[in-house]
């Protein structure tokens, strides 16, 4: 009896041990089955081949989160092309440069495709220049292509209340322009040589992309904003519509694969909770920022 009941007890025992690790295993299937369902039903891209879409929105800054999406655009071999949507009224040159320098690279291996929404303007503007072909609504506002710097200038308000800014600095050129003294003309001159070169980039790259010279690149470059349909009789972009004229071109391309899904790529911002958004929307879109002692001098492509 002392026999029978331990052989029961020992096979109960490994029973139970085989019931635990199956359903391990099984719990371990479920979970894998689930990840593979969200990440293929969620906003991530797939892994089969399709036509990735990224949007760039609001103002334009160095954007480590917006250039990690791109590059993963750019290396990934299922990705046969990438449909930029854009709304933006531009941003700082640097950033926009970085958007433009980032679209090129993917534009070695795929198609690129611009898709202007309501506005993309100046910087905004600079990466649309960055694709293979632009597409615009008829009344978009495009263009604006210049540079601008600006600063408060507050010396009659500190005069009126009695404060002065004592600096300390070790030549009259380093520090300016500050909104706490009268610009020199020196100063003047010497911010306006900053303005001039990267305006000179930026009517290059008007020059080189669109294949503009002469009095239709004057035109094209001389600051002012241009709708849809103006823009395209000017040569800034190359086709009038929205995304589904965006898939058309595409798939009138040589060898490109029709009937491709679109895969949005998202933005990975980490929200942070309420302060999250907050915090975004602050570090990107605040007007504040442009005078923010800490962040420095900027200078901004944007649509005024």
């Amino acid at each position: 009896m002392s026999f029978e009941r331990d052989f029961y007890e020992e096979r109960r025992r490994k029973w139970r041990r085989s019931a635990f690790w199956r359903g391990v295993l099984a719990t371990l299937g479920v979970f894998a089955l689930l990840v593979g369902f969200g990440y293929w039903f969620s906003d991530g891209p797939r892994l089969g081949s399709h036509i990735a879409q990224v949007e760039i929105s609001g103002v334009i800054y160095d954007d480590p989160v917006l250039d990690a999406a791109l590059k993963s655009v750019e290396e990934n071999d299922a990705a046969k092309a990438l449909i930029v949507l854009i709304n933006s009224p531009g941003g700082t040159t640097a950033g926009s440069e970085a958007v433009y320098e980032r679209l090129r690279r993917i534009a070695k291996d795929k198609p690129v495709i611009a898709v202007m929404r309501e506005v993309a303007a100046s910087g905004g503007y600079i990466a649309a220049l960055g694709a293979d072909h632009i597409i615009a609504r008829g009344n978009t506002i495009t263009g604006s292509v210049g540079v601008i710097m600006e600063y408060p200038d507050v010396t009659g308000l500190l005069d009126r209340i009695g404060v002065s800014m004592e600096t300390i600095r070790s030549s009259d050129l380093k520090a300016e322009a500050s909104p706490y003294r009268k610009l020199s003309p020196e100063g003047r001159a010497a911010e306006q040589a900053l303005i001039d070169d990267s305006y000179d980039w930026f009517r290059n790259l008007v020059q080189t992309r669109r294949g503009l010279s002469g009095n239709q690149l004057d035109a094209a470059t001389d600051g002012r904003v241009f709708t849809g349909r103006v823009a395209l009789e000017m040569g800034l972009i190359d086709s009038i519509g929205g995304s589904e004229f965006a898939l058309a071109h595409l798939e009138s391309l040589d060898g490109f694969e029709s009937d491709l899904p679109v895969d949005f790529y998202p933005l990975d911002y980490e929200e942070g909770g309420i302060w999250g958004p907050l915090g975004k929307f602050l570090s990107q879109n605040s007007v504040l920022k442009r005078f923010s002692a800490e962040d420095g001098p900027r200078l901004y492509s944007l649509a005024r």
